[in-house]
């Protein structure tokens, strides 16, 4: 079944199929989806396009819409229309293409330009006309109200779970889930044992320095849990005794919002991180693990590391005051 939209012009340029699925488990999952999108090329037959015109650009399965720029398959898309290298555009339905305005919108400019069509299983499109413009402009504005609404209903649902404590979390090294789901301590006791040393040996020296120099002159090593889950053990340094003292879960409670992401453009275009100090967490919920340490020991630990970073960043401080002040005697 041919448009009227179709010319010669167009079927002078190739046909593209862009086929797209938001993450790998509905590309494993859902394979009638896939079916339907690698289908496209019969439509294009149907259009008017020959075989060796057709082309397939799928590099961006299991990639959400959300966003172009981790997506290498919609850039090229968009550079090869802009060349005029391509008659139409051809998707199941416009949200495999972009689900937001940024890349929306400027996606039809380009095609209105160049003369592209852009065809899904309700039909053809010319993006350069008024009527065209306007349904795929409606279709992308319901995409983007879809992707929020969508995104709105997972937030809420981990967001109920996590207020009760009850949200799956990556556990610390010293606490495992048992086949039943409940979070127990580790059976293994030497990881229970070195962990109860840590809280114990920082109540004592008082600084996470001196006790990583501690469990180093005794040749002992932590428990740390890498990113596939398996314990690690590794030397004690300052970065992991610290992490362990400040990890609300050995105190027994669940916390969710320990860091925040910052806006791109504060961290040079970068996903980065950021940790709230002390406890000035989303969502704290206590006495949900069982605990190495009580929650007023942990607050009594906080409190001293907050002590010991005031004092040393007070130090360094007065040291380069004195070193400027030192600097000027001498000139």
């Amino acid at each position: 079944m041919g448009s009227e939209l179709v010319r010669a012009g167009h079927l002078e340029r190739r046909a593209i199929v862009y086929v797209r699925q938001s993450t790998p488990n509905q590309v494993l999952n859902n394979q009638e989806s896939l079916r339907l999108q690698y289908g496209l090329r019969q439509r294009a037959h149907e259009l008017g396009w020959r075989e060796p015109d057709i082309e397939v650009i799928d590099c961006d399965l299991g990639l959400s819409g959300a966003a172009a720029a981790h997506r290498a398959g919609f850039k090229d898309l968009v550079a090869r229309v802009t060349l005029g290298e391509i008659g139409i555009i051809l998707s199941i339905e416009v949200t495999r293409l972009a689900r937001n305005y940024s890349d929306w919108y400027p996606l039809l400019d380009v095609c209105g330009h160049r003369e592209c069509l852009i065809a899904d299983r309700d039909g053809v499109y010319d993006p350069g006309t008024p009527n065209g413009r306007l349904l795929l402009g409606l279709k992308g504005t319901i995409s983007e109200l879809e992707l929020h609404t969508i995104r709105g209903r997972l937030t809420a649902g981990l967001l109920a779970k996590a207020q009760r404590g009850e949200l799956e979390q990556m556990l610390p090294a010293g606490l495992i889930r048992d086949a039943s789901g409940a979070v127990v301590k580790d059976p293994n006791r030497e990881v229970q044992e070195r962990i109860t040393l840590v809280f114990e040996c920082f109540l004592s020296v008082r600084t996470a320095a001196k006790v990583g120099r501690t469990l180093a002159a005794r040749g002992l090593t932590l428990p740390r849990r890498d990113r596939n889950g398996d314990i690690r053990w590794q030397r004690p340094t300052l970065a992991n005794v610290t992490s362990m003292l400040k990890n609300p879960a050995y105190a027994g409670a669940f916390v969710r919002g320990r860091s925040k992401q910052l806006p791109a453009a504060l961290s040079g275009g970068r996903i980065k991180r950021s940790r709230p100090s002390g406890t000035d967490w989303k969502i704290l919920v206590k006495d949900k693990y069982p605990a190495y340490v009580s929650w007023r020991t942990f607050e009594q630990i906080q409190s001293m590391l907050r002590d010991n970073r005031a004092s040393a960043s007070a130090s360094r401080t007065d040291g380069t005051t004195r070193l400027r002040t030192c600097d000027s005697r001498l000139l």
